[in-house]
């Protein structure tokens, strides 16, 4: 069944035609309805990352809202020893100064002295 009607060959090329274009244009939709789920599916994992990341993040902040709480806390108890320490030290060189002098009057007792060439009976208590 040959047909040589020109307007039936037209038709069938036009058929052809239409369903090649179909074909490829279906094939071309498919691939392209796949990237657009890869595209929602890779923002809904975006969007769940994000989350994850700002909560771990606030809680970042405040841990180091609480290290810096601490480092404040810890410097003042480190002051509060320097100005203990720097006590203490002071305490220390005026007791080795009564001691020095203690020992001075011990050994000018000792001698049968005091200070002003008399003899002194019994030594005055300082403390």
């Amino acid at each position: 069944m040959t047909t040589s009607d020109p307007t039936q060959r037209t038709a069938e090329a036009r058929a052809a035609f239409l369903a090649s274009l179909h074909s490829v244009g279906a094939q071309g939709d498919a691939e392209l309805q796949a990237r657009a789920q890869d595209i929602h599916t890779s923002a809904a994992a975006l969007a769940r990352q994000e989350a994850g990341v700002a909560k771990q993040t606030d809680a970042l902040a405040q841990q180091t809202a609480q290290y810096q709480q601490m480092a404040d806390e810890s410097r003042g108890k480190l002051k509060e020893i320097g100005d203990v320490q720097n006590w203490a030290e002071m305490i220390e060189r005026d007791l080795l100064v009564l001691e020095e002098t203690m020992r001075i009057v011990d050994d000018e007792a000792a001698q049968g002295t005091g200070g002003n060439g008399k003899v002194e009976g019994r030594r005055r208590r300082w403390l």
